[in-house]
């Protein structure tokens, strides 16, 4: 005897059904598991045969014979533990199934409890779109919900998704009381800094690349984790997507709080960009989509790494190819870069003197070359806090900046997208004044703009006639944008 019980496998962000068929044969005490698994998958036949002994259930005395369809597609993890103890009850006849299909996802202890697994997000939005009802463990739920159409079952162990099964336990609530979102660091902890302070809001409103400068202990790790508390709030579109590159990489996602991500400067090209043995996974630069990578210490990074994130942060993607499998991970993120001026880190302070050679800070800023700092829209230099800003009242708190920033960012998203990503065409048939045309042509005929620079100076200029609220580019909005060019 045969049947089929559905699960799901998680290709880059794209969630494939796995169809979990069982076949009895006549041969005694055989388990054979075919379908490309990994060792987690063919280690199953063991977690699978001591679960349903414990959840009460006799192995058949047959030869068992469980196919993960497609064949041609890699299975890994843990996941399909409860799927195939299903699919062998099923078969075996000691468990009538209710509905037409059932998707179904989980790892099995040897005493039967379904634990958490990754693959959750992935099977549910494939019973959804299967219009089949879906079985995930309990700790689980809360991702789950996100995709709140499917008749979702959290179990706690194998005996209660046979009742769920046999259609003798009610579906789970289609939400589940959410976790208490995480809290970001309030912007009020800023003394001073206001030129820096402005320059974070301009890059969170437009979605500019911002690059920070400045002697060590000005500010600039402390302004850059705060940069997700002034980004507006999740979409629900966007919650999706962030949940689904989080949950390719077996991953807790960030509740309701824009990814942060800051991968050490040792980081391999795999962590940084994505990759693995098997079916690739995410990096820092995917997990940050639609929050912000920051890069501390900018300058110690391999050329070579630097290098390899211009394309994906041009394109809003990147593509890995490992063992013949491809996948395409988003990673619209918000690349936040930290450096010191010098090797010693004291250029250009106004108390402590420079203790560095000037070839020594010239091999220094020629780390960052030119075409990687034409990449950031905004770059400013923090200099020495005075006393009065240091002891005085605390900086506006982030709730007021992710007003402004929010308001800003409506207005684009009526124009069809964020400035950040705006094209040349759609810069040429936006409103600009007679006077903030003369102030880009002269920056251009002295040669101080490339033909990127001029765009990027113009998509900055556009955000901060957004935060103003005006529906022209005026001069004075140029004029500002041109001086974030110069601050490094």
């Amino acid at each position: 005897m045969s049947t089929r019980v559905y699960s799901a496998a998680m290709t880059g962000v794209t969630p494939r059904p796995v169809s979990v068929e069982v076949h009895l044969g006549k041969t005694n005490s055989k388990f054979g598991l075919v379908g490309l698994p990994d060792t987690a998958v063919r280690e199953a036949r063991y977690r699978v045969r001591a679960a349903m002994a414990s959840s009460g259930y006799e192995m058949p005395r047959s030869e068992v014979t469980v196919n993960l369809a497609p064949a041609d597609l890699p299975k890994a993890g843990s996941a399909f533990d409860l799927p195939i103890a299903l699919g062998v009850l099923i078969a075996d006849g000691k468990v009538s199934i209710k509905h037409p299909g059932v998707v179904a996802v989980g790892e099995l202890a040897l005493d039967g409890r379904v634990r958490s697994c990754r693959g959750v997000l992935a099977a549910t939005l494939v019973a959804d779109r299967q219009g089949l009802p879906c079985i995930v463990p309990r700790e689980m739920a809360s991702e789950a919900a996100l995709v709140p159409a499917v008749d979702l079952y959290a179990v706690d162990g194998l005996a209660e998704a046979v009742s769920a099964l046999e259609g003798r336990a009610a579906p789970s609530p289609s939400r589940t009381p959410k976790a208490p979102a995480l809290s970001s660091p309030d912007m009020a902890d800023v003394r001073g800094q206001e030129f820096a302070r402005r320059g974070l809001e301009v890059a969170a409103a437009g979605r500019h690349h911002l690059l920070m400068s400045g002697p060590p202990g000005m500010g600039k790790t402390m302004l850059a984790k705060r940069l997700p508390g002034i980004l507006p709030r999740f979409t629900g579109t966007e919650e999706m997507e962030v949940a689904c590159v989080w949950a390719s990489a077996n991953r807790r996602r960030p509740i309701m709080v824009r990814p942060f991500r800051a991968p050490h400067h040792t980081a391999s090209m795999a962590g940084l960009l994505g990759g693995g043995s098997g079916i690739p996974t995410p990096g820092d630069l995917s997990l940050a989509h639609h929050g912000v990578l920051f890069l501390d210490e900018l300058g110690e990074f391999p050329a070579h790494l630097i290098d390899a994130l211009r394309q994906p942060l041009e394109e809003g993607s990147v593509t890995i190819t490992r063992r013949g499998v491809s996948v395409t991970f988003p990673c619209r993120a918000l690349v936040v870069a930290a450096t010191n001026p010098c090797p010693c880190g004291w250029s250009n302070d106004t108390v402590r003197q420079c203790r560095c050679s000037p070839s020594s800070v010239e091999r220094y800023r020629r780390r960052l070359s030119g075409p990687l700092l034409d990449r950031f829209d905004v770059r400013v230099f923090l200099g020495r806090v005075e006393t009065g800003e240091m002891t005085g009242s605390p900086g506006e708190p982030s709730d007021a900046v992710r007003k402004r920033v929010e308001r800003a960012r409506e207005i684009q998203a009526r124009r069809g997208g964020l400035n950040g990503d705006l094209s040349p065409a759609a810069l040429d048939a936006l409103e600009w004044s007679a006077n903030a045309k003369r102030v880009l042509a002269g920056n251009i005929d002295r040669g101080n703009l490339t033909g990127r620079g001029y765009d990027r100076v113009r998509r900055v200029a556009r955000t901060l006639a957004d935060l103003a609220e005006s529906e022209r580019v005026e001069n004075v909005h140029v004029l500002e944008a041109l001086s974030y060019r110069t601050g490094v």
